[in-house]
């Protein structure tokens, strides 16, 4: 108590006077009161503070005994304010205690968690329906208690709102089209010529040859929907034959397929615009990716099973030999369903297939139904590329979504700039020092051509069939060995030019992500093959080691290609050396047309299961077939698309640029 007696008494005089501490003002209760509120201290109700008379002024920890109360709560209230307190006692008040910056802080935390959520859930509906597309067709295969076809109105469900989707987003874009013309119309010229500046470009996603080969599967695609939509008038007018939805899906297939190729490879839509309308985009996006897998998988199924129809029916199995009671019982026999009742079973579901040997016909003539039987071993690889390509877009338009969602600057800088690196409206082409490979090429191209003559000359004839195979197996180890070669010696020449990838270029482009993506169709088919082919050496007397040796390098030579390609990407000539000499540029001349000798050989005779009797006979029908109705499509494309990044490479890799800061 001593050191209280110490205290000046200027210091003590306001606590003493102050009203605010009188029992009767601060703890009686008033009805106009506003305690238990969060605004019962104003800051004018509060006393002044002495001035001090020493020459010191007391420390902080000294003064905290002598605060009033008023002070006390002044303090609390503010630092419950700063650190956005919802403990206020009057919740009516709540958004006038909390400032705007913390009101705006909560709300980008806000919009960034609802923006994690519509990404997470939009990649989940598109997971279901994918496992829904899987699902529905094999059921239909494998059970004869579910109905038939009775999936349809799905794939009618994924076309309609893929269809709608689109038709919202040019809908939006034709109305911001309307008020931007307007705008640029009050800074066009005398003559009336906006200026090009003022007209924003979009980049447009892959390459220029990329989109054309999209295109030119698309209209294969739209070729197979419409001899599909065209069997539907050759079927019996009977309850059992006439539904509806066998016309309206290839219908609804047929103009998906126009709208899609507008909206992806010719339309303008700016990502600005789904940006405006992110939620109804993720979704829409994921759904018209969904719907393209689904129809990959649709197709895959479905021709695999009519082949394997096919190959009953037509009596392949006895062409071969010895292969007839060793598909039987190494196929079936050993399972609880036997050969003949597979096929009667997929005979008896299939009311679109050639006329069967069981149950009802519903085909009154079998006119479309015999040119889709013809056309459909070319036509349907299209429809599996042409959905590839589409969802692979789709993903990358739908991931730049989410990374602008971010708010990073990496968008605003790709968005200048197409995924290939280079600009989206500018082409130029130098053929300098390229004429040895086209020539090289163009033999290899001849060479190729006569392999195929003489295969299907020897295939009608029973007793060279054999010959014919190994023919066309010998002419592979040729090709690859060349090939692989030559990749390594590109491999080699260009070792020294700069490798050049900007910071703000993606890890892997659009095109290399397409090419890897195709490269598992191989592995497939070649590691099957290899097996296959290798427990088979010795048991049969058809099969020959050949065909091992040929998978072999096959396998070999598109893992150092897709190497090389995804390498040489980034690749630039430096100095006037090399811009003169252009160092590999005829071997990548050489490589692309020989991609294109590849892939005329898998188009044409690899596409068939019974290419190789021998593991028909190893695997069985069934699972021979579906392996090769999945992976063989992968691998036309990615002979396809090889000759596209080759091209891109032998473009951009030798152009003469100039450097602009």
């Amino acid at each position: 108590m001593a050191h209280l007696a110490q205290i000046k008494v200027p210091l003590m005089e306001p606590i003493q006077t102050s009203p605010k501490l009188t029992p009767n003002v601060s703890f009686a209760y008033q009805p106009g009161s506003r305690r238990h509120t969060g605004n019962s201290m104003d800051p004018e109700d509060q006393p002044a503070a002495p001035e001090s008379n020493g020459s010191r002024r007391p420390s902080l920890f000294n003064a905290l005994p002598r605060m009033s109360f008023s002070s006390h709560k002044k303090h609390l209230m503010e630092f419950l304010q700063r650190h956005g307190s919802k403990l206020s006692l009057n919740p009516k008040d709540e958004s006038k205690a909390i400032p705007p910056a913390m009101m705006d802080m909560r709300n980008k935390n806000r919009a960034v968690a609802e923006d994690q959520f519509s990404t997470a859930i939009s990649a989940l509906y598109a997971k279901l329906l994918i496992v829904l597309g899987i699902a529905f067709p094999i059921t239909d295969v494998v059970s004869e208690s579910a109905p038939h076809h009775f999936y349809r109105g799905f794939y009618l469900y994924l076309y309609t709102l893929s269809f709608v989707f689109t038709i919202f987003l040019y809908v939006v874009q034709f109305r911001h089209n309307v008020k931007l013309n307007y705008i640029l119309g009050q800074y066009s010229e005398p003559g009336g010529i906006i200026p090009e500046t003022l007209r924003p470009k979009e980049p447009r996603l892959g390459s220029f040859y990329l989109r054309v080969g999209a295109i030119a599967f698309g209209i294969g695609n739209m070729v197979y929907s419409g001899l599909e939509f065209g069997q539907y008038f050759e079927l019996k007018r009977d309850e059992r034959c006439q539904n509806v939805l066998i016309a309206l899906i290839p219908a609804a297939r047929m103009a998906l397929c126009i709208v899609q190729m507008q909206f992806l490879f010719f339309s303008s839509v700016s990502q600005r615009h789904m940006i405006r309308h992110k939620f109804i985009s993720r979704f829409g996006l994921m759904h018209m990716l969904a719907t393209n897998l689904c129809e990959w998988l649709y197709v895959i199924i479905e021709e695999a099973k009519h082949e394997i129809v096919h190959i009953a029916h037509e009596g392949i199995a006895h062409q071969h030999g010895a292969a007839t009671a060793a598909m039987t019982d190494n196929g079936f026999s050993s399972g609880p369903i036997s050969l003949n009742a597979t096929i009667a079973h997929l005979s008896k579901r299939d009311v679109l297939t050639a006329p069967t040997l069981y149950g009802f016909e519903c085909h009154r003539t079998n006119i479309m139904g015999s040119l889709v039987q013809n056309a459909a071993p070319f036509l349907f690889p299209c429809t599996i590329e042409y959905s590839l390509i589409c969802a692979v877009i789709l993903y990358e338009m739908w991931k730049k979504l989410r990374e602008a969602g971010r708010g990073g600057n990496g968008s605003r800088r790709s968005s200048r700039k197409s995924l290939t690196g280079r600009s989206a409206n500018m082409l130029s082409i130098d053929c300098s020092n390229a004429q040895r490979g086209m020539f090289g090429g163009i033999l290899v191209i001849v060479l190729t051509i006569i392999v195929l003559i003489m295969y299907f000359v020897l295939q009608k004839e029973k007793y060279y069939q054999r010959v014919a195979t190994i023919e066309v197996t010998i002419s592979e180890i040729i090709l690859y060995t060349i090939t692989t070669f030559a990749v390594v010696w590109a491999m080699f020449q260009m070792r020294d030019l700069k490798f050049s990838q900007k910071k703000g270029d993606a890890g892997i482009s659009l095109d290399c992500t397409l090419l890897v993506l195709a490269q598992i169709g191989i592995y497939i088919y070649c590691m099957f093959s290899i097996i296959g082919t290798f427990f088979s050496i010795g048991v049969s007397e058809h099969v020959t080691a050949y065909s091992l040796v040929a998978e072999i390098v096959s396998l070999i030579q598109t893992s150092v290609q897709t190497l090389f390609v995804m390498n040489a990407w980034w690749r630039r000539c430096k100095g006037a050396k090399q811009n003169r000499t252009k160092p590999g540029r005829e071997i990548i001349t050489f490589l692309l047309i020989s991609n294109m000798s590849i892939w005329f050989i898998n188009t044409l005779i690899k596409t068939n299961a019974s290419f190789r009797p021998t593991l028909m006979k190893f695997y069985g029908i069934w699972a021979w077939t579906i392996i090769t109705h999945i992976s063989m499509p992968l691998a036309i494309f990615y002979r396809f698309h090889s000759t596209i990044c080759l091209f891109e490479v032998w473009k951009n890799t030798y152009k003469v640029r100039y450097e602009h800061n």
